[in-house]
């Protein structure tokens, strides 16, 4: 029996808008079925800076704000499972930093979690620009 991924969505401290979800929901799982992933189960927090501040300081040892924390909780070669948390305040400045809406950085940065639950990386130069390609194919931004 095959077991239907679980895609959730949680809110603390703090709200925005992602949409359609179940529209959304089956967009991420195009980006798993694209990348040849399996997923079982992938929980997206919407949350605070101060919230997000604090979870890169005690599990990273960074001590400054980041939009996007992505954890995979999966072991080698099984279906992907994480948590992805995502600063809503972060989000939004970025958009006005960005001159983009707050709706298409969401997604962007939320592509850019999954990405990250795929395997791919932002550390090196090339790095990003694969990843930065990669999430303007699953915005439909290119081909």
């Amino acid at each position: 029996m095959k077991i239907k991924p679980a895609i959730k969505f949680y809110f603390k401290e703090t709200a925005i808008s992602i949409g359609n979800r179940s529209n959304f929901k089956k967009r991420i799982m195009n980006v798993f079925l694209k990348e040849k992933k399996h997923c079982s189960a992938v929980n997206f927090i919407f949350c605070t800076d101060k919230f997000l501040h604090s979870i890169n300081k005690e599990f990273l040892g960074h001590d400054d704000y980041t939009d996007i924390i992505t954890f995979s909780m999966n072991e080698t070669n099984d279906p992907i499972s994480g948590e992805i948390y995502i600063s809503v305040e972060r989000v939004s400045e970025n958009a006005s930093k960005h001159g983009t809406t707050i709706k298409n950085e969401l997604q962007r940065v939320i592509f850019h979690g999954v990405l990250h639950l795929c395997g791919y990386k932002d550390k090196t130069k090339a790095d990003k620009t694969l990843m930065t390609s990669k999430e303007n194919i699953y915005l439909g931004l290119e081909s």
